[in-house]
């Protein structure tokens, strides 16, 4: 049986694209001190004044387990602070500190930046339509989970 060669598949490309893309905008955050991960959990919060982790939990396709591990890393930076729910002694919610509100700009800066990099070598019908089918690949594929890592 033939055995197809890996440059033969759509997802080697995406991968080698997605590899770079992905590892040049981790080594530029971790100037920062944030990881990848904890960007996208201090961008979720960025709008809200709290969330439940619960509720963080289902916004990035996250675990309950996965999200308070990243609550206590950015607990122990002093990027997210935790506030006791009155109603229900059990429950808290989480909320970006001034340092970590602060920060979620520079971080977004970096992210656009690196976005630009990669992409502004494309023209703009290019870069729309690559956005196009890879919007379509989401759709059809039901894919809801943000990438963090």
């Amino acid at each position: 049986m033939p055995v197809s060669d890996l440059t033969k598949h759509t997802g080697y490309w995406m991968r080698m694209v997605s590899n770079a893309v992905s590892y040049d905008f981790a080594r530029k955050i971790a100037a920062e001190d944030v990881t990848v991960a904890e960007w996208v959990f201090m961008r979720s919060l960025y709008e809200a004044e709290a969330l439940a982790p619960s509720t963080l939990a289902e916004k990035m396709g996250m675990t309950k387990g996965a999200i308070s591990k990243l609550a206590d890393r950015l607990l122990a930076k002093g990027l997210v602070g935790r506030t006791d729910n009155e109603s229900d002694k059990r429950a808290h919610s989480l909320f970006l500190t001034e340092d970590g509100r602060s920060k979620v700009p520079r971080l977004a800066s970096l992210a656009d930046q690196n976005d630009s990099e990669y992409f502004g070598v494309l023209s703009a019908d290019e870069h729309a339509s690559l956005e196009r089918i890879l919007k379509a690949l989401i759709e059809r594929r039901g894919l809801t989970d943000i990438p963090v890592e």
